[in-house]
């Protein structure tokens, strides 16, 4: 059983940027796949970023490549999203989640997911 907690989130200009951390409890941090999906109201949830279990491989959707970057610390079993350059219609609840398959949190069917943080972007 994994246990996700995000943090970070925030008001922030448009413009601005932020950074999102998400620590996990329990063991085999390092084993899974990681990912962050965001949920702006009325919408359906959206991924945004994942990555694998070395950190070797990241998965970006294209509305954010160039502006945001996923990475993972497993010594602080903390995986972060770096955002940058972010306007307001990236202004959503963005969540974590962990899976030992890199598939199922690149589709969104990953076991567990973290409560999310408010990120608010004002133009």
């Amino acid at each position: 059983q994994v246990q996700l907690v995000e943090s970070g989130g925030g008001l922030v200009q448009a413009g601005g940027s932020l950074r999102l951390s998400c620590v996990a409890s329990g063991r085999a941090f390092g084993s899974y796949a990681l990912a962050w999906f965001r949920q702006a109201p009325g919408k359906e949830r959206e991924f945004v970023a994942a990555i694998d279990w070395t950190g070797g491989t990241t998965d970006y959707a294209d509305s954010v490549k160039g502006r945001f970057t996923i990475s993972r610390e497993n010594a602080k079993n903390t995986v972060y999203l770096q955002m940058n350059s972010l306007n307001p219609e990236e202004t959503a609840v963005y969540y974590c989640s962990a899976d030992f398959a890199h598939r199922r949190v690149l589709t969104g069917v990953a076991d567990f997911w973290g409560q999310g943080t408010q990120v608010t972007v004002s133009s």
